[in-house]
């Protein structure tokens, strides 16, 4: 997909970004760039893969390509600075820690915030947004119950815009909590109940299901076909507009919007292939591009000179294969000759260093090559076996165990060039005339919808990448068992226990030595295998304003209510 990792959970990730180059200007608050003329302005902005989702916390629509649309459509109490660390949302609400024992956070939605159709954001939002990640509905299919099954309750009533929340125990990453609030009032509709508060309170079953039901499968749309505005109203500065099947995804300026006005009047995310993008950013048919690393993007872009601005850097976004415990690749031996046969330097070498020349093989899954502790995790986890590549020794491990010709379907998204020419390198060494597996190349446009390979599970061995953040709750839908971005059903009761108190620890060292305890498991299992962390590219017209790259998995439109054109 890439994912991404919204708050704690994982989002298959279609686009990176990196280490930060931008001052944060606040995810909600406009900038000194106004727009002096009078006439409307429209600023395109490239991205490679096309939205479908107006929820994008179910297990089925959880990816950048879903979230990065609605970053300025759909607010919460929290957002992404550029440098990774979580910021307030100040024009949607407030919150405050009152205590650690038990842990209990205030909150309090802006007086005035309002939904794009005049419904209030009070209560039953804060309810819905609890309710819909606990688990406790089945039809709720929620990437990751992290951080919310552990809230004893929510405290407010029917209209109340404040809210407290009381957790059973502590939950490191308690900020990230409350992000991207959805419509209660629409799923009310939706769902044929009255009041959405009474149903959880009373615990009516029935009620909920029908909820639950919508929640995750209501907001998911056939291309091109966008619902009426009642169906998914905004609570930021944009709201949906327009939607062309293949083609664009429109934003408006919400007129009910409570905050500063956009400065933009329109915003159109362009759904292009990354190869395209720099012509057209050079023909002036977009304004913005921060595609997925590519080795002849960068020479695309610097022939542009200096008609636009372009810059590369790191970013918490990361490349990675994953197994499929319910198949072939349950069998740990065909695991073991899979990664001895992964040209993990050579992909490094010949498609990432050309964009980053001090690119390394990345070996851990929670922390990444730019940041501080990364060597001395790495060194303390990863296993020597597979420093370097083996393709005879992975041969001779399938002839040992009478597995030479084994299928391997290799699942991916496309159009992309890069997963394309890696998807080569791994059957030149992994195919017949190497390590003696029958690689199957199943690149598919769909792999990362819902219904695709990645979540139905038809792939033996899935190349996509995880976008997130620093917390370290994020990969915890991952790896646990049953978790909603675990999409190869590893499960180890041990890794299960490990995540449930990282989850809990606040203090930074001691969630070093948990992670690395859990990261030496991951590697013996070879639950999933690393491979490079994205270097970002961000790529824009001179003529812009207010473009600010991000680390994270939020991208570009993190503020998007700051793009105008000069």
């Amino acid at each position: 997909m890439g994912s991404t990792r919204k708050k704690a959970s994982g989002w298959a990730v279609l686009v990176g970004a990196s280490l930060v180059l931008a001052a944060c200007t606040g995810g909600g608050s406009g900038t000194d760039n106004t727009n002096t003329s009078n006439e409307p302005v429209t600023f395109t902005y490239a991205y490679e893969q096309e939205w479908q989702a107006y929820n994008s916390a179910t297990v089925a629509t959880n990816a950048s390509q879903n979230a990065i649309p609605m970053n300025r459509v759909l607010l919460g109490f929290w957002y992404f600075a550029p440098d990774g660390s979580v910021a307030p949302e100040t024009d949607f609400g407030t919150y405050e820690k009152v205590s650690d024992d038990p842990l209990t956070i205030n909150y309090s939605f802006a007086d005035d915030a309002v939904w794009s159709d005049g419904n209030p954001i009070d209560c039953d939002d804060a309810y819905l947004a609890w309710y819909s990640n606990t688990g406790k509905t089945k039809t709720f299919k929620t990437v990751s119950t992290d951080g919310y099954e552990d809230i004893k309750t929510v405290q407010c009533a029917d209209g109340d815009k404040d809210f407290t929340v009381v957790y059973d125990k502590p939950y490191a990453d308690w900020v990230a909590n409350f992000g991207s609030i959805l419509p209660a009032h629409v799923v009310e509709k939706q769902a044929g109940m009255d009041d959405l508060i009474a149903a959880i309170d009373d615990n009516d079953t029935k009620t909920l299901d029908a909820a639950g039901d919508f929640w995750t499968n209501g907001w998911v749309f056939k291309p091109g076909d966008l619902p009426d505005e009642s169906l998914i109203p905004s609570s930021g500065p944009y709201k949906l507009s327009k939607w062309e099947s293949g083609n664009s995804l429109t934003l408006v300026a919400n007129d009910n919007y409570w905050g500063d006005a956009p400065l933009a009047d329109t915003v159109v995310i362009r759904f292009i292939a990354a190869t395209s993008q720099p012509q057209a950013l050079e023909n002036g048919e977009i304004q913005a591009m921060d595609p997925q690393p590519n080795p002849d993007l960068q020479k695309q872009l610097e022939k542009l000179g200096d008609s636009i601005v372009f810059a590369s850097s790191d970013q918490f976004t990361w490349e990675h294969y994953d197994f499929n415990f319910d198949g072939a690749f349950g069998d740990k031996a065909l695991r073991e000759a899979f990664a001895l046969c992964l040209p993990r330097q050579t992909i490094v070498d010949n498609l990432i260093k050309p964009d980053n020349p001090e690119a390394i093989v990345l070996n851990s899954r929670y922390f990444l090559p730019f940041q501080p502790d990364y060597q001395e995790v790495a060194d303390a986890i990863a296993p020597e076996a597979y420093a370097s590549q083996d393709i005879a020794q992975a041969r001779q491990i399938l002839e040992d165990n009478n597995a030479v010709g084994t299928q391997l379907r290799l699942g991916y998204i496309v159009p992309n060039d890069r997963r394309v020419a890696e998807a080569q390198l791994v059957m030149d060494a992994c195919g017949p005339d190497g390590a003696g597996f029958n690689v199957v190349d199943e690149g598919d446009k769909t792999f990362f919808n819902a219904g695709g390979a990645l979540v139905t599970g038809n792939f033996d061995v899935a190349l996509f990448a995880w976008a997130g953040s620093p917390l370290v709750t994020g990969s915890s839908a991952i790896y646990v068992t049953d978790g909603g971005s675990n999409y190869g059903n590893y499960a180890n009761k041990e890794v299960d226990s490990l995540v449930d108190t990282l989850n809990q620890t606040s203090d930074p060292e001691e969630q070093k030595q948990i992670i690395i305890e859990m990261e030496t498991i991951l590697w013996d299992d070879l639950a999933t295998i690393p491979v490079f962390a994205f270097p970002g590219i961000v790529a824009y017209d001179a003529d812009a304003t207010g473009v600010e790259y991000n680390a994270t998995q939020s991208g570009l439109t993190w503020n998007m209510q700051n793009w105008n054109i000069s």
